[in-house]
């Protein structure tokens, strides 16, 4: 891979605290289903590619650790365009999970990573058990990949094209063939587009998954007032940013409350410091922050700096003090 020029930030793009008085001692670490980490913040898959691209900005291994974008067994070269809209408060996508299958990934994305010493969460994907079998068969015994996040949020073409996240059989059975061929931690990606996220979510654990991402996007849909056209081509796409923030913290809260020594990492709609500390206080122990990085590219080590400040402000000397510290009003 070419070596791409380093884009320098700008005095105000400096997170707080990351410039003047040294940074206050405080504990970020964290473990997340096993994984030891320097710190909660993660990039959220899909938003942040493998990684070479925003190490332009800063040391990418400044993050907790990088979750990588979905790979497949196969190539795919995505879904047609319009394949991206703006929403107020977020934005609407359906990529398609464009990759370049897991054999070029392994021999080209892979390597830079490793060179890096990032701490990797590879994405995988798939249409059926069979894939993600295949996949994480083939991701065994690869340094620097620390757990592997299973994205359920794909349609399985062996049961009339039905998301698998949407099932509880179905996502067991991805989790269960994952867990066979694994050997790192496995958190399985889940949806809110279900009428019992913890119903699911405890099909998954019972059937070998580590941990749990909470959560994916929402499917969503914009249509052109004047032309009647959909936003997308696609016609329906996966709806991200602040605009499901409430609906990731309220789903990360009820699963911790129902499953309390299952591990989260929090995902869906972060981009400050205090969106951050909602999701630990629900009970994740870590949070992947991703459409927020195409508006600040910085946004993952300012909120590094912005989180060590925030704990040191109120005299918390650990971040995991803060997991599953909702106080309720009676």
């Amino acid at each position: 891979m070419s070596e791409v020029r380093r884009i320098e930030r700008t005095d105000a793009q400096a997170p707080r605290g990351a410039e003047g008085p040294p940074q206050p001692a405080v504990d970020l670490t964290t473990d997340l289903a096993g994984v030891a980490l320097d710190n909660p913040i993660l990039t959220a898959s899909g938003c942040f590619a493998a990684g070479a691209e925003m190490d332009r900005f800063y040391d990418v291994t400044e993050l907790g650790a990088i979750v990588v974008k979905s790979v497949t067994p196969e190539p795919r070269e995505g879904l047609p365009t319009p394949r991206m809209a703006e929403t107020p408060s977020g934005m609407l996508n359906a990529i398609g999970l464009q990759n370049p299958g897991i054999d070029a990934w392994l021999e080209h994305d892979l390597p830079w990573l490793q060179r890096k010493g990032a701490k990797v969460v590879a994405s995988i994907a798939g249409k059926s058990v069979e894939d993600f079998r295949e996949v994480a068969r083939k991701l065994r015994r690869h340094a620097g990949i620390v757990a592997i996040e299973v994205n359920l949020s794909c349609p399985n073409v062996d049961h009339r094209g039905l998301v698998f996240a949407c099932s509880a059989r179905d996502s067991s059975e991805v989790i269960t063939a994952v867990r066979r061929e694994s050997d790192v931690p496995i958190l399985a990606k889940l949806t809110s587009d279900v009428t019992d996220i913890v119903a699911i979510a405890r099909a998954v654990v019972d059937a070998g998954a580590d941990g749990l991402t909470l959560i994916n996007t929402v499917l969503g849909m914009t249509i052109d007032p004047e032309t009647g056209r959909p936003g997308l081509y696609n016609t329906y796409g996966g709806l991200s940013g602040p605009a499901i923030r409430p609906i990731a913290v309220r789903n990360v809260h009820q699963v911790h409350q129902a499953l309390p020594e299952v591990p989260i990492l929090g995902c869906g709609g972060a981009r400050t410091v205090g969106d951050v500390v909602q999701f630990l206080r629900a009970g994740a122990s870590a949070v992947s922050v991703g459409t927020a990085t195409f508006v600040d590219p910085f946004i993952g080590p300012t909120l590094i700096a912005e989180l060590t400040r925030w704990l040191a402000d109120r005299d918390i000397d650990r971040v995991a003090d803060l997991i599953g510290t909702v106080e309720p009003w009676s």
